[in-house]
Order: C-alpha cells, then structure tokens, then sequence
C-alpha cells in the first residue's frame, strides 16, 4: 500500500487516515477499492510526419495536372467535321542505280548519305575493252570516208565521159544527116554514149555503198560511245544515297546493283481511312502532313492517289477503329518544289499524322494554320 500510494501523485504518506493501531481506516478501504487494478496510461495524440502530408499534396496536385492536361489534349485534338486524320510514314521512291554491262567496277564517287543531283556521276566502269574497240572503229571511219571519196570522184569521171559521148554523138548525127558521116560512126557514137551512162549508173551505185559503209561506221563509232558513256552511272534525279550495294573491283553482271538512292522530289504518305471517309476524297485535296520528329510543322500536301479497292488495315498503321475493318489507301503526296527549297532536310521513314481537309469551306483547325509551313 505504502508503494501504490508513493506512485500515485499529489498524496503524501503522512496524509492517509489512521485508527491508532496501524489499520486502515473505512475511508481508507474506500479509496483502495477505488484503485483500477491497472493504472490508465495517458493518452498522446500522434501527429503525421509534414513530409507524407506534403507528399500526398503534390501527388494530388499532379493527379490534377495530369486530368487538366488530358482533357486539354481531347479538347485540343478534335477536329471539324470536314477534316480527317491518318497516320503513315513518310516515303520517297528507291531508284537503283545499276549497270548496262557486265564489267567491273572502277570507281566509286560517292557515299552513303551524300545528296546527289541529276546528272551526277557517282560511280565508273572498266572501260579499256570498249575504249580498243572504239579506236579500231574510228579507224574504220577513217577508211571508209575514203572509199566514199574515190567513188564519189570515179563517179564525176564517168559523168564526163557520159557528157562528151553525148557531144560526140551529136555531132555525128548532124554529119549524118548532111551525108558527110557514115550509119555505122553513128552506131559508134551511141554505144559509146550507152556504155558512158551504164559506167555512170555503175559508179552512182558504188557512190552508194560507200555511203551506206560510211554511216555504218559512224554509227559502230557512236554506239560504242554511248556504251562507253553509259559505263559512266549517273544519278537520274535529284535524291539522297540510301546504299552502297557494290565496291571497287568488284565485276558485276549486266543489270548488277551499284546504288540505291532515294528521289527526294517524289516524297508521300500512305494513311488509311475507312469508307465514309474515304469517299470524300478526291485527287488533288489538301492536306497537311505533322511528323512527329517536327510537330511544330505543318507540311502542305496533296493527295494524289485514292485505291479504288478496299483492303485491311496494315499492322504498321495506328487507327483509332477497329483493324479487321477494311480500308481505302490514300496517298498524299508533297509538292516537289517544296521539297527541292528543303532538299537537305527530307527524310524517309519518320512517322506522323496526315490531316486531310474533304471541305474545302472548313477552316483548318488554328493549331494546325498556326503550323503550316510555307
């Protein structure tokens, strides 16, 4: 008891109520019975740490930051009803740049990656063979304009002989017809006349062989020029190289693949778009190409090809209905004016969206004017 009442506090010992014998008073037995049998522990309030408050606000804040930016986006990303939606992959046709003829490989002027112009030499044959047979041919040339000079000269010749066998025939026809020339100096003078034209008409036809032998050669001479000059390979358009298939020193068949080059002039985008949409598109409708490497840009555009039959979604292509629905492709085509003022900064592959305006009295959409490129 002494112990319990040390351990309760504001009462002393000295205090409790005594009978005089060392007993506990009724008043005493009270408040023992009063006494809970365990004490009550005081009751501490325990306050969060300020860091999970301050977490779980910024979790909110970000949660509604994120809600405010989606709807925003949806907002934003609806278009009017007479503009539609694609995506692709922006491409441009492949030009393989190969030989005429089997032969070697000689040089090699360019790299992957290096803009070419149209005309531009890019890669040479072994030419030493046709280089031979072209100096055995100008020499032939040579010859046989020779042979066209003797014939033609031999031919002047037997005009002459034609024109004094004439003369000498008439001068004998006038003598005989005076009786101072006999029937068979007549008959003389014209078989003179008559072989003179038959040697003329033999020399004219020598004229023409020759002449004939002539061109001839001239055309071997400019046949094995143009071969010469097609072992040169030349790029035939404006573009990029995208391989280099082929080395130096490498003998390759006739049609062997040197280069494949991209034409940058001939640039498009392949979207799919399901039949109602697909519908109102005609050739020639504008549009708008947003790549998503440049979504600040607006390409201006033009579709320039509309299938005429319904096909499945490829798996490349992202649409927003179902992929078992068949679709039409729509080819939208760049201007290649536009693409020759930004020849450096054309590629191939980068994937984006097309926009296509089926009305023309519907305003593009002020994020996409705000885009649109010159």
């Amino acid at each position: 008891m002494e112990l319990e009442d040390q351990q309760r506090p504001g009462r002393d010992a000295s205090a409790r109520p005594s009978n005089g014998a060392g007993e506990a008073t009724p008043a005493d037995n009270r408040g023992i019975a009063e006494v809970p049998s365990a004490l009550p522990v005081p009751y501490r309030q325990h306050r969060r740490p300020r860091w999970i408050l301050a977490a779980a606000a910024l979790v909110a804040v970000i949660l509604a930051g994120g809600a405010g930016l989606y709807w925003w986006q949806q907002t934003q990303g609806r278009l009017p009803a007479g503009i539609v939606q694609g995506n692709g992959r922006i491409e441009a046709d492949e030009i393989d740049i190969s030989t005429k003829f089997a032969g070697r490989l000689a040089q090699l002027l360019v790299q992957e990656g290096d803009m070419l112009g149209a005309g531009q030499v890019v890669a040479r044959m072994d030419t030493r063979d046709l280089e031979a047979s072209l100096m055995r041919a100008e020499a032939q040339l040579q010859q046989a304009r020779k042979v066209v000079d003797e014939a033609r000269a031999t031919q002047e010749q037997q005009r002459s002989q034609v024109g004094l066998a004439r003369q000498q025939l008439d001068r004998t026809n006038y003598l005989f017809q005076r009786g101072n020339a006999t029937q068979e100096l007549l008959d003389q003078r014209q078989q003179q006349l008559d072989g003179s034209i038959a040697n003329f008409n033999a020399a004219t036809a020598r004229v023409a062989q020759a002449e004939h032998a002539l061109a001839g050669a001239e055309h071997e001479v400019e046949l094995l020029r143009i071969n010469i000059a097609d072992n040169s390979l030349v790029a035939p358009r404006d573009g990029r190289v995208q391989y280099r298939i082929s080395n130096i020193g490498e003998v390759l068949p006739a049609g062997g693949k040197v280069i494949t080059m991209t034409d940058i002039m001939s640039v498009y985008m392949d979207i799919y778009l399901p039949t109602l949409e697909a519908g109102r598109v005609k050739l020639g409708t504008e549009a708008l190409i947003v790549l998503d490497a440049y979504p600040a840009i607006a390409i201006p555009a033009k579709v320039s090809f509309v299938a005429v039959q319904s096909q499945f979604t490829p798996k490349m292509v992202e649409t927003q209905t179902e992929r078992d629905r068949l679709m039409f492709r729509i080819r939208v085509r760049i201007d290649p004016e536009l693409l020759k003022a930004h020849a450096q900064a054309v590629r191939s592959g980068l994937p984006g969206v097309a926009y296509l305006r089926l009305d023309a009295d519907t305003p593009w959409p002020s994020r996409l004017q705000r885009m649109k490129g010159p």
